[in-house]
């Protein structure tokens, strides 16, 4: 990673967020922390909602590169870093590739096995006479989910055949492409993923179902365990799979990979988010904490990686 000593080398930054999508609340609220931090730090910084001003238009306005906040369909899945490609104007984190295959749970879990890293077993719904042949694959209890929706967005648990036929329903409104999948008995973990490095791991409980869109961004029931209690062998065993995981889809610069571990101890990966929250809730400014980041540190490493996109 290219490091940045002077706030001045960074130019003038559009930090982007907001936008249409199922998650325009948290992009907000973390665009607002990012604009915050980086003006903590000397940055010349403006924020812009894209609902406001189209990223099209950031062409000829001055900005020298993009703090990337969006979060969900149309914005985290390679269709903005395409659109700051052709303007010609650097972006912070993955690419067009390696946005679309993270944000594309299919794609994702396809590539895992493909370099042998487990993944729940799944089938793919893309219309309703799946539904009856879906427990054969899968079994109960399953997960149902949009194919390309982050932080849970359209996700629910079921454990018959009438609620898989509800859940189905529901997560249609959210993509025409529904996955279901086996749901994993265990705890579920997180890795942050900065630069070349993984952070220190952290260990989810949520008194809720699953960790759902309500435990991530506004229940502060939710538990947060990091240092995460593994050996510090076994951690750094599942930080290397999740660096292959992060690797294989494509991504760069920062991120964050998700898995479970069963009761064997085998780890489950689920996905890899390419632009994870930075609300007062998310997972990566805990990890950084741990890692002796504060958070404005963690906002300009973040920065920093769009200085290797303009190189």
């Amino acid at each position: 990673m290219i490091r940045v000593r002077q706030a001045t080398d960074f130019g003038r930054v559009a930090v982007l967020y907001g936008g249409e999508s199922s998650e325009r609340e948290v992009s907000l609220d973390t665009g607002q922390a990012v604009l915050n931090a980086l003006l903590e730090r000397g940055v010349d910084a403006t924020g812009i909602d894209t609902r406001e001003m189209p990223v099209a238009e950031l062409a000829g306005a001055g900005f020298d590169r993009a703090w990337l906040a969006l979060h969900g369909r149309g914005y985290e899945d390679g269709t903005v870093a395409g659109a700051l490609e052709l303007i010609g104007l650097p972006y912070t984190g993955s690419g067009v590739l390696g946005s679309a295959l993270a944000m594309d749970k299919v794609r994702s879990k396809m590539l895992f096995a493909a370099v042998g890293l487990a993944t729940p077993r799944w089938t793919l719904l893309r219309d309703e006479s799946a539904l009856a042949d879906a427990p054969r694959q899968v079994g109960f209890p399953c997960v149902v989910k949009p194919a390309a929706e982050g932080s849970s967005v359209g996700v629910h648990i079921v454990q018959d055949t009438d609620g898989l036929a509800a859940a189905w329903h529901a997560a249609r409104e959210c993509d025409a492409n529904v996955i279901v999948e086996h749901c994993v008995e265990g705890p579920e973990y997180t890795a942050g993923v900065l630069g070349s490095d993984v952070l220190p791991l952290i260990r989810i409980e949520t008194p809720r179902t699953f960790y759902d869109y309500r435990a991530k961004y506004h229940s502060d029931n939710t538990t947060y365990h990091c240092p995460c209690g593994l050996k510090e062998s076994r951690e750094r065993e599942l930080a290397a799979l999740a660096r292959r995981a992060f690797d294989v889809v494509g991504a760069s610069g920062w991120g964050r990979v998700d898995f479970m571990l069963d009761d064997d101890g085998t780890a489950w990966f689920l996905e890899v988010n390419t632009i994870p929250g930075m609300t007062s809730h998310s997972l990566v400014p805990m990890a950084a904490r741990q890692a002796g980041i504060d958070f404005p540190e963690l906002v300009w490493r973040v920065l920093e990686t769009s200085m290797e996109r303009a190189s």
